[in-house]
């Protein structure tokens, strides 16, 4: 900070960094889901389990 007054652009550089953490939490999001289904897929587990008779 300088004396005397505050640095010009100061609230338009926190909120543009805001913005951009909150896109990349958004992708990190998106990422996260995809590659979840990935390994859902991937573990070719049935969908059900039949019981056997007696």
């Amino acid at each position: 900070m300088t004396i005397g007054g505050s640095v010009t652009g100061w609230a338009s550089l926190v909120c543009i960094i805001l913005f951009i953490g909150g896109i990349q939490l958004l992708a990190l999001g998106i990422i996260g889901k995809y590659i979840s289904k990935i390994f859902l897929e991937t573990k070719k587990r049935p969908v059900y389990i039949v019981k056997e008779k007696g």
